[in-house]
């Protein structure tokens, strides 16, 4: 990752998101953001520092994820989001650092080519997605909460998917299993925490105009295609677009908002028949 704009061509069905105007809603809070080097994370990253937080990135690229708390004025950490003392030391530099944890942006994860049909996905690739999907969340969770239990207060959005409420014929079994884990254990959490000031909500992004989906057009571009036509909106998402919803989630605009799962999908999931 370089301070270089992104000259790939945009993939059909894609547009540029309308600039968002610049809030201030996060200043003085601490957001600790996994998956910080590249799509979402860093898109949320850059919105979450424009917004007044301090940003710790984390992410398991040292040149990627640098350049993003760089680029933020943030801090950056390596990170295996599977191995639990490297998460514990994670959210430990934001906290030594900072003083509080206000936001986890638990966003890390995988769509591997070997998660297919469960007639083909074999049993190490259903494990792999699933450690990077699902436990890395359990413990980034298990990370945060006590931070944000001895403060009172605190946002945790964990990156499921809008796969996590809807089937499809093109599958990623376990990728698409994993993001439905996501959802069940968010909304436990915002139930169980927020007697305590924490909220916990799943974001569900549709598809997004990021590096793994473009691979996904350059490769099966009849498969991908096939995603695009089923979007009221008639294109796919950007990363900023997402990462809007988060910045929302994080802030006090959306106190009322918990244990939910968080669509932002174009309408896809409400959708029978989409216009021609």
């Amino acid at each position: 990752m370089t301070d270089t704009p992104d000259t790939t061509p945009a993939v059909p069905g894609t547009s540029a998101a309308p600039a968002a105007p610049v809030c201030r809603r996060l200043v003085g809070r601490t957001a600790v953001i996994t998956g910080a080097g590249s799509g979402i994370g860093l898109a949320a990253a850059r919105r979450l520092a424009a917004e007044g937080a301090r940003v710790v990135c984390g992410d398991i690229d040292e040149r990627a994820g640098k350049a993003a708390a760089d680029e933020v004025g943030g801090l950056f950490a390596r990170v295996d989001v599977t191995d639990p003392e490297q998460v514990e030391a994670l959210f430990k530099t934001a906290y030594d650092a900072y003083g509080s944890v206000d936001i986890a942006f638990n966003n890390a994860g995988i769509s591997p080519p070997d998660d297919d049909s469960i007639l083909e996905t074999g049993l190490e690739a259903w494990k792999r997605v699933q450690d990077v999907n699902l436990t890395s969340v359990y413990l980034c969770c298990k990370a945060a909460l006590p931070y944000m239990r001895r403060q009172g207060r605190g946002s945790i959005i964990n990156t499921a998917s809008f796969v996590a409420v809807m089937g499809a014929a093109t599958s990623q079994i376990s990728y698409t299993a994993s993001k439905g884990g996501v959802l069940a254990m968010s909304r436990e959490l915002g139930v169980q925490f927020a007697r305590e000031g924490i909220r916990v909500n799943a974001l569900c992004p549709g598809p997004v105009n990021t590096p793994l989906l473009r691979e996904l057009f350059a490769k099966d571009p009849e498969r991908a295609a096939r995603r695009l036509v089923h979007i009221p909106v008639g294109r796919f998402a950007e990363a900023e677009e997402i990462a809007a919803a988060v910045a929302f989630l994080a802030s006090d605009d959306s106190s009322f908002v918990n244990a939910t799962d968080f669509l932002v999908d174009g309408g896809i999931s409400g959708a029978y028949v989409t216009p021609l």
